[in-house]
């Protein structure tokens, strides 16, 4: 092949994991969720066979697929954007990365504040846009930033962009990110700004920034560019991986603007990786549970896809897969859910094939290196021979 898409629907699994027990998430199945909405419609899926896949019993099978199909279990510990990607590209993570259910130690906060020259509000668990609403004001009258963490293993930072400069507060992330290693070693540091009055309320803008852990070792992204190709990311890819492996980046201010990036790459002649995330799904819609937003998303991505397709050359193949999940109808918490995902391969020459129930989100990574003739080790089992 001559180029892959990757396209990660950003936490759209397709049912909870024979170990979800431990995670606190049996029952959950984002996909299944989102097809009992009124604003679910994704007929151009259906007709490739993602009804067909392994556990989706809620949707149309076809008899005449033409995609390629798995159901991938994730090997490693975790169930969150970093450890997924990472896995997605060719790290088994045996170990979750820490969480901090209690908030951070002053042994971060300390030297967080020394080093960015002010104080620190909340330093809890919450939800993003729960966290402006109750210490915006606070964060107005004493220009202290607003720290707090999820179930993730996160470091995030609020300010607003009116009264603390947005370059301030990546610069106070990246400082963060200094600090946070080894036993405090999260996988993201997380700048989120807003803007709004506590009258007419708060909202945080599309001027997010992740600071990521490094990779602990090579991924396919490095081994696309250590190969001389090109390895363009899309979307938070470039932040994931803190960005080493790329030859090339561009942001998303939407699920829309991500998609509209992939057309215009899609349009380059160029030769090697385009790993693209989509993250409206999980941003706006998963960990908000609201299962009609989360649906009318699948439906506009699933409205764009076959113009994307149009585009594609006969040595093209796109993957489409996830993450994680994030169950819009899950009630037990707001978190991502640990789930299986899809893995649905597509292009001129890929052979509509269903490969079942596979171990290891890492088979993707194995896959693509083998489909662009790259060298690269990593425990995933290559499916390539058997897709073209």
């Amino acid at each position: 092949m001559k180029r892959v898409f990757v396209i990660v629907l950003d936490s759209c699994g397709i049912g909870f994991e024979p170990d979800a027990a431990d995670f606190g998430d049996v029952g959950a199945d984002t996909l299944r969720t989102c097809s009992q909405s009124p604003k679910f419609a994704m007929p151009n899926l259906i007709s490739m066979g993602l009804g067909n896949l392994d556990g989706v019993d809620y949707l149309p099978k076809t008899g005449k697929p033409t995609a390629a199909l798995a159901r991938l279990q994730e090997l490693s510990r975790g169930k969150d954007t970093t450890i997924g990607h990472w896995e997605i590209a060719g790290i088994v993570s045996p170990e979750p990365l820490p969480t901090f259910p209690h908030g951070f130690p002053e042994e971060v906060l300390r030297p967080f504040r020394e080093q960015t020259g002010r104080g620190v509000l909340c330093n809890l668990p919450y939800s993003g846009t729960d966290v402006i609403r109750d210490y915006g004001e606070e964060q107005r009258k004493t220009g202290k930033w607003i720290v707090y963490t999820s179930a993730d293993s996160v470091f995030q930072v609020a300010a607003h962009e009116e009264w603390i400069p947005l370059q301030e507060l990546y610069d106070a992330c990246r400082k963060a990110r200094k600090i946070l290693q080894g036993k405090y070693g999260v996988g993201r540091v997380i700048a989120r700004p807003y803007v709004g009055d506590a009258e007419h309320g708060f909202k945080r803008t599309a001027n997010r920034h992740d600071f990521s852990l490094e990779p602990p070792k090579q991924t396919m992204l490095d081994a696309v560019k250590a190969a001389g190709l090109d390895c363009l990311a899309v979307g938070k890819i470039h932040d994931i991986f803190a960005g080493r492996g790329d030859t090339e980046y561009v942001f998303n201010k939407s699920n829309a603007d991500g998609m509209a990036h992939t057309v215009d790459y899609a349009a380059r002649d160029f030769h090697g990786l385009c790993f693209v995330n989509l993250v409206d799904f999980d941003m706006l819609y998963g960990h908000r549970r609201n299962p009609d937003g989360y649906a009318a998303a699948l439906q506009e991505f699933d409205s764009w896809l076959p113009g994307f397709l149009e585009k594609l050359g006969e040595d093209d193949c796109v993957i489409i897969t996830a993450d994680h999940g994030c169950d819009p109808g899950y009630r037990k918490h707001t978190d991502h859910t640990r789930e299986y995902i899809p893995m649905i391969a597509l292009g001129k020459k890929i052979r509509p094939i269903n490969l079942g129930t596979r171990a290891g989100f890492c088979d993707i990574a194995a896959t693509v290196t083998d489909l662009l003739g790259v060298p690269y080790q990593t425990p995933g089992r290559s499916f390539a021979a058997e897709l073209v």
